[in-house]
């Protein structure tokens, strides 16, 4: 805005008193609503440095709601977080209902007290009883409650809060999604997306955590509604990161470059899209590049911690033989957590690669189960461990505990493996045809009957083809293996 034009404000709006308000409106213009529109421009060009110059000219007591979200944003990606956290609870102050300020809030590590305390204690002028507006504000307090559970990886804490809130609030799209979203990241993989097709069936045009919907279909290997999930996204919005991300996972079974291709497109329209990066990060792993994959897995981190990017980062120091950072990452973890089984499961797996210490990783497996006895992660790489070590009929034992209540193909897929090795073939084929059934596009286990095939008819499935084509392929099905 020219500075003459703020000169002759006061000359401006005296010459129009007597026009129309909307003429006087017209006339003066406020130099801190322009220059949040300027900072809000410069951020859709992803010039973020620009945006916060414009943004700190404006006074303090000058912003208003949206200003101080904006402002909040800006210095998240900055990582001003002090600064940031004054611009969110500043936010609350004007509105307790302004729920990005909750999460970031929860994020940059403020208790759920703390962000309470800012929301007004007086009732709003609607005539109802004292003890009526406070009962309706408890959801609100749950809900700060449920987010703070999140951000400090207490996953089940929060996902009873939400499954609280969800029977007071029946078919909330909102509070389903985050209810699935923990799910997901906690591995109640069905309940998960049983929770994200009831969200969409309320309301189809959704985009929130699909993403993350797409990965779990990817993971169940139900192609078919994931192509109907990627084609209703496209249609909806395609320029979301969510969509990216979603066309990356299924373009992973296809072509791995052009869905890194996709995964980095999620990254460059939000840099601060976690799942992208996540995603990013496995197909570096599965492409044999982990030194990018770790840094793909460290921005994660960076972003918001979780389950997913420490498995990541601890499986690309193992890609690269670095024990010690694998370790320590894998620890780090379990300061994050320290009564989930899956931050201990990761320690032993992190011993588990070294033959040395497999006694330790024994040890971690075995923790890892007392906390959870369900944990059927944990028990898979005991009886892994147990079959290394020539322990077949413990690892069988252990695997039959989990048969009753699991349909997991990968349970049926073990118990294969393991029986194979003691020669009980028939045993062995009636495994890995369950695991087929539950899962027909299950690698592991086509595999392994191709191999057990081989051993019935009385071939070595290790022999080498006479056909040299075929030599490289059974070299790469035993690197698999």
């Amino acid at each position: 805005m020219p500075k003459q034009i703020s000169n002759t404000r006061t000359s401006m709006s005296t010459s129009n008193r007597s026009s129309s308000p909307s003429n006087v409106n017209t006339s003066v213009m406020n130099e801190n609503e322009v220059k949040f529109k300027i900072a809000s421009s410069y951020c859709k060009l992803k010039e973020t440095r620009e945006a916060l110059i414009e943004m700190e000219g404006i006074p303090a007591k000058a912003r208003n709601l949206q200003m101080n979200l904006l402002l909040g944003r800006l210095y998240r990606i900055t990582k001003h977080n002090r600064s940031a956290i004054a611009c969110y609870k500043d936010c609350l102050r004007h509105c307790p209902y302004i729920f990005e300020a909750i999460t970031a809030l929860a994020e940059l590590g403020c208790s759920a007290k703390d962000i309470v305390s800012l929301f007004p204690q007086t009732p709003m002028r609607s005539g109802r009883p004292l003890s009526d507006c406070l009962d309706s504000s408890r959801w609100l307090q749950r809900y700060v409650e449920a987010f703070c559970c999140i951000a400090s990886n207490d996953y089940t804490g929060g996902l009873e809060v939400f499954t609280e809130l969800l029977q007071r609030f029946p078919n909330n799209v909102h509070i389903l999604l985050e209810v699935a979203k923990v799910e997901a990241v906690i591995g109640k993989n069905d309940d998960a997306i049983m929770n994200f097709e009831k969200a969409r069936s309320i309301d189809p045009y959704v985009v929130t955590y699909m993403d993350e919907y797409a990965m779990l279909l990817k993971l169940k290997s139900d192609y078919i509604k994931l192509n109907r999930l990627v084609f209703d996204l496209l249609n909806i919005d395609p320029i979301r990161p969510e969509v990216s991300v979603a066309l990356s996972v299924l373009w992973e079974t296809k072509d791995d470059r052009r869905a890194l291709t996709y995964a980095e497109k999620s990254i460059q329209v939000d840099e601060r899209h976690v799942p992208g990066y996540i995603v990013k990060g496995y197909l570096l792993l599965a492409t044999n590049r982990p030194e990018a994959a770790v840094a793909a897995f460290r921005g994660a981190q960076e972003l918001r911690p979780d389950l997913r990017s420490y498995q990541g980062l601890v499986r690309s120091y193992l890609a690269l033989s670095k024990l010690k950072e694998a370790l320590s990452a894998a620890r780090d973890f379990v300061k994050a957590m320290p009564h989930s089984a899956k931050a201990t499961k990761l320690v032993g797996d992190v011993y588990a690669s070294h033959s040395g210490s497999r006694d330790k990783a024994k040890k971690y497996y075995e923790s890892a189960l007392r906390l959870e006895p369900g944990f059927l992660e944990a028990a898979l790489a005991l009886a892994e461990l147990h079959k290394v070590e020539g322990r077949l009929d413990d690892a069988l034992s252990l695997l039959s505990r989990y048969l009753k209540d699991c349909t997991d193909d990968s349970l049926h897929v073990k118990l294969a493996q393991v029986y194979a090795t003691k020669n009980m073939l028939q045993a062995a084929l009636s495994h890995y045809q369950s695991a087929l059934r539950l899962n027909p596009q299950n690698e592991a286990a086509k595999k392994g009957l191709e191999r057990l095939e081989k051993q019935m008819k009385g071939l070595d499935p290790d022999a080498p083809e006479d056909d040299e084509e075929n030599d490289v392929d059974d070299a790469d099905i035993d690197q698999d293996d």
